[in-house]
């Protein structure tokens, strides 16, 4: 049976460990954003979230446990993400 997750580029590291935050298998959610949907401002339910975005809901169950036990990586990759548009200065308007 295949695995309902896939990792970025780069794929899992060592001791089972991702290089890259996993993505739901055959979509490219990442499985932070399923928990941001899930526990954010406006939540769906995982059963609504996966029955939205066509998704097994075993795949949404699985992402969010993912984050709850890999919560370091997840803000370190989110801080990696934040320093580079900050870095590229994508984060102010464009100049006329």
């Amino acid at each position: 049976m295949s695995r309902p997750r896939e990792s970025a580029p780069g794929g899992w590291g060592g001791l089972g460990e991702p290089t890259k935050p996993p993505f739901l298998k055959g979509r490219r959610i990442r499985a932070a954003v399923v928990h941001e949907a899930v526990h954010g401002p406006d939540p769906y339910t995982p059963e609504e979230f996966a029955r939205e975005y066509g998704v097994p809901l075993e795949a949404v169950r699985e992402a969010l446990d993912y984050v709850a036990n890999h919560r370091p990586l997840i803000e370190a990759e989110r801080d990696r993400e934040a320093a580079d548009v900050r870095a590229r200065g994508l984060d102010r308007p464009a100049q006329p």
